[in-house]
């Protein structure tokens, strides 16, 4: 007789837990909140996802986020860079909606190095190497324009060097010396300018337009 109350108490009591639990898979409530790091900064874009019913959302830019869950729930925080965290919600709790802020911590991933090649295979980076025409660099242009045949040309554009520029100026400053406090002087009336001039003819150094 015992051992038959026994196991309609225990029937019964199944009974119940089935009951509750049909009775929790009814209630419904919104979860609000923010995901923040361990530094107090926004996490954007996490993904939350309630383990129980395979449903999840994903936090805005800011970390913000809401879902539709139930009592029992489990809820599953993740995002790249960062540890996993799991919130159980209270199987007792009578709440419609509740915020929460979760924090989760960084973590750091690694991962072998990786080579990316331009080429899909080693028969077309053999074709190209040997191919390749190699640009040239700074010192072989350089070189390049220093051949005399370069220099030549240069040359042949220049007026005058840095010496001829430097008398220059400096005939300049010691004419503004001489004649500082008059006028400038006027070589049409001076007597060598001319004598220099007329030399000048007999040795071809100026030509007369006819």
């Amino acid at each position: 007789m015992f051992s038959i109350l026994l196991t309609l108490n225990a029937s019964f009591g199944q009974t119940r837990n089935i009951a509750a639990i049909a009775k929790d898979s009814t209630h419904y409530l919104q979860v609000t909140g923010i995901v923040i790091s361990d530094s107090m900064y926004r996490i954007p874009y996490v993904r939350i996802i309630d383990i129980n019913t395979k449903r999840g959302v994903i936090a805005d830019y800011y970390g913000y986020f809401a879902i539709v869950a139930h009592p029992g729930d489990t809820l599953l925080f993740s995002s790249l860079g960062y540890k996993r965290k799991y919130y159980v919600i209270s199987d007792t709790t009578r709440l419609e909606s509740f915020s929460l802020v979760q924090i989760l911590k960084e973590d750091t991933l690694s991962s072998d190095p990786v080579s990316v090649y331009p080429w899909p295979s080693r028969e077309e980076f053999a074709d190209y190497f040997v191919n390749m025409e190699i640009p040239d660099d700074d010192v072989e242009r350089a070189r390049k324009r220093l051949t005399p045949q370069e220099m030549a040309f240069v040359g042949a554009l220049l007026t005058g060097d840095a010496l001829m520029a430097y008398n220059s100026g400096q005939q300049m400053y010691y004419q503004s010396i001489y004649t500082r406090g008059q006028g400038p002087q006027n070589n049409l009336l001076n007597p060598s300018a001319w004598a220099d001039f007329l030399n000048g003819l007999g040795t071809g150094e100026y030509r007369i337009s006819p």
